[in-house]
């Protein structure tokens, strides 16, 4: 089997690449020329010489024929996005223009070249927007109430997903997955920015944290897991979407708790609520009903809220452990570059 994962150097991307060569998939990768590639996670899950890497970007038409022509992929993971909720505020029309047409450009690219190729779109909780409410779940019938650019254009890269597969019979699936983390999470996420400044406050890299709305909740599982139900999707006789998630809401107030705790801290002493962090209109809860895809994909979560915060936190210790002992700087800690001081520690380092 073969397959083409576009954002393969994103956390799901590459968790994805990962679980797929562990089943015996030949794995072409898209990424964007960039002045400096970001490759990281796959150096980090020891894949980037496994992984075949074409460079190609949504924005670009004729890339994405080229990427589908050369591989010639059984299945195509479309991952790629502006995935940052906030962000799509800053860059609504990027925002529109990658997360939502660029998955119109990659079905047209299929439709045009390989049509019986089976293609899965992520979608994600953001789609129910203020229809998520203390006490309820969403499933697949739920309606859609998108609050952010971001996922306007998500709830048109679902429904173009499903008119090409009613209009055309193609085999095409939507993903709705709920947050889903691990310790390849970027540092602009709410968790690894948690889990990230607690160890560094902890280790005296850091003195406080900056949050936004700390009472938002939401349905967090572990990413290594929800990609397995990626591939189930596309292992089924007949097309359809689920919902995956765990069925459980935390807050990012417990978040913050659950992390600091894990060293040792009172969140409360380090933690200040920042009114420019809160975003125009903001989801209050989300919390997922994963009843079809037990039933069907005979897929359920095993990593729990407590367990996933601890691990993550283990993880940026052991980082930052490693740095404070003056090893090289490792490939899998994150972004660092975005912090000055940081990356003048390392060129001082050698690093």
């Amino acid at each position: 089997m073969i397959a083409l994962l576009t954002g393969i150097t994103g956390q799901d991307g590459a968790l994805l690449a990962k679980f797929l060569l562990e089943k015996n998939y030949k794995v072409f990768g898209t990424y964007r020329r960039l002045s400096t590639p970001n490759f990281w996670r796959l150096q980090h899950l020891k894949i980037l010489d496994k992984v075949k890497l074409l460079p190609a970007d949504l924005l670009d038409e004729s890339s994405i024929i080229e990427a589908v022509r050369v591989s010639q992929p059984d299945e195509v993971y479309n991952l790629a996005a502006q995935s940052f909720v906030g962000a799509s505020f800053e860059q609504p029309i990027l925002s529109g223009e990658i997360t939502g047409l660029g998955a119109v450009r990659i079905l047209e690219a299929i439709r045009q070249t390989y049509p019986r190729i089976r293609f899965y779109q992520a979608s994600t909780s953001e789609l129910y927007g203020t229809n998520g409410k203390e006490g309820t779940k969403q499933d697949e019938l739920t309606p859609f109430q998108p609050s952010s650019p971001y996922a306007a254009a998500k709830q048109f890269a679902f429904s173009i997903t499903k008119i090409y597969r009613e209009g055309y019979d193609m085999f095409a699936v939507n993903g709705i997955l709920f947050n889903h983390e691990g310790s390849l999470r970027g540092l602009e996420f709410v968790t690894r920015k948690v889990t990230n400044a607690a160890v560094r406050i902890k280790l005296g890299l850091q003195k406080s944290l900056d949050l936004g709305n700390l009472e938002a909740k939401r349905d967090w599982g572990y990413a290594s897991e929800y990609v397995e139900s990626m591939w189930l999707m596309m292992q089924q006789r007949q097309p359809d979407d689920y919902v995956i998630a765990t069925g459980e809401t935390h807050s990012v107030q417990e978040l913050a708790e659950q992390a600091f705790g894990c060293v040792g801290l009172d969140w409360q002493e380090f933690v200040r609520v920042d009114k420019l962090l809160l975003r125009p209109v903001d989801v209050k809860c989300l919390c997922g009903d994963n009843s079809k895809a037990k039933r069907v994909l005979g897929w359920q979560p095993k990593v729990k809220f407590k367990e996933l915060v601890e691990l993550m936190v283990d993880a940026d210790l052991s980082r930052w452990e490693r740095w404070q002992k003056g090893d090289h700087f490792p490939w899998d800690a994150p972004n660092y570059t975005d912090d000055a001081n940081i990356v003048s520690a390392m060129r001082n380092r050698g690093g």
